[in-house]
């Protein structure tokens, strides 16, 4: 029966799928430990779970368990800056419009700061380094989370340590692109971050650079519909909890049955039969 659900399920959601998102995950209770997954972001749910990470696994549910018609009434779509996915979406979906997960984008910058840190650590003796033990955290606080005398710390490194400053004000700077309201204003913004990035001689914010300017139209539709993965993460915490509560599974049939019936938006009742329902 769960294997007869499980079926259904695949095929009743795409028929309605707007928006999706891909996602992987990894559990340790497996051998193989890669799987894939795809959510509907309207609905909050999962619409399908495969094995194996690569660009033919997504392949295999867009060829499989959407029809021409569906995929081309897909409209939108989020997925990390993974090449697999985007190939994938903009191969498959001729009518959706990409948006790159923000957290995704914000983690690159954050590690491009962290990266200079890094760099002027090496570069300082014992007292230099305690000097500023702890910038780490500071430096990937959003703005609006830090207290006075954090500011004004990191503002004293204009004199201190203009490398690591310089890397925080575009960092901060770099914040004000998801909060635009007209595409036109947001593409300006974000060409002069570049060159001001570019000009700054630090290397790994030229990377950074690269890889916006590698995926800038899909960092731009973000503006038009703030699309992101974060029921994705919330649904993972679901996901996660299912896992521990079965200490693990020998397979990935029986856990994608689970997930199914756990936030598959499965319509359990329609699958009882008629003469063996109660009510």
């Amino acid at each position: 029966m769960i294997y007869d659900l499980d079926r259904s399920h695949v095929v009743w959601v795409g028929r309605g799928l707007g928006r999706e998102t891909i996602d992987r995950f990894f559990n340790e209770q497996l051998s193989d430990g890669q799987k894939q997954r795809i959510y509907d972001l309207d609905r909050s749910h999962v619409v399908w779970v495969g094995r194996g990470l690569g660009r033919e696994t997504i392949d295999r549910f867009f060829n499989e368990q959407l029809s021409d018609g569906q995929k081309q009434r897909i409209r939108w779509a989020s997925c990390d800056r993974g090449r697999a996915y985007t190939g994938a979406i903009q191969h498959h979906c001729p009518n959706a419009t990409l948006v790159i997960d923000r957290f995704h984008v914000v983690k690159a910058l954050n590690e491009a700061l962290d990266a200079v840190r890094k760099d002027e650590w090496r570069g300082l003796d014992k007292r230099g380094r305690q000097a500023i033990k702890g910038l780490r955290w500071m430096l990937g606080m959003h703005a609006r989370n830090r207290s006075k005398k954090q500011s004004r710390f990191l503002n004293a490194l204009r004199t201190s340590n203009r490398r690591i400053h310089r890397a925080w004000v575009l960092k901060d700077e770099f914040e004000r692109i998801w909060h635009f309201t007209y595409p036109g204003a947001a593409r300006q913004f974000l060409k002069r971050w570049m060159t001001a990035a570019l000009r700054s001689r630090l290397p790994s914010l030229k990377t950074f650079v690269t890889t916006v300017r590698n995926h800038f139209d899909n960092i731009l539709s973000f503006i038009e519909r703030p699309l992101t993965n974060a029921v994705g993460e919330g649904i993972n915490r679901l996901l996660k909890i299912v896992k521990n509560r079965a200490s693990g599974f020998r397979g990935l049939e029986p856990f994608a049955d689970l997930i199914f019936l756990t936030i598959g938006d499965l319509d359990i009742p329609a699958h009882i039969p008629s003469d063996l329902r109660t009510l």
